[in-house]
């Protein structure tokens, strides 16, 4: 039994299709079949086939990394050049 097919029309920015092309080019196929590969798995698994998310670091995390920028700037602590000197320090 024959399908029939229809066209869709997306609208994309063109370095992004681009770049589309060269990857699904290496694999061996079009942007045409990387979609339908895409939309088949969707369909498949009842939803987008991949998280989408905004990974936002929480306020304690934030406060953690924004601590570890003043120290790492901070001329007053001492740094190390590898894990022997470390631990002899550490060792004091």
């Amino acid at each position: 039994m024959a399908r029939t097919t229809t066209n869709i029309s997306i609208r994309m920015d063109s370095d992004l299709k681009a770049q589309a092309d060269v990857l699904f080019g290496e694999l061996g196929m079009n942007i045409t079949t990387a979609f339908n590969i895409f939309v088949r798995q969707a369909i498949r698994e009842g939803g987008i086939p991949f998280e989408i998310s905004i990974h936002q670091p929480n306020k304690e995390t934030i406060a953690a990394m924004l601590e570890a920028e003043r120290i790492a700037k901070d001329p007053s602590v001492k740094g190390y050049d590898n894990l022997d000197e470390l631990f002899a320090d550490l060792k004091k």
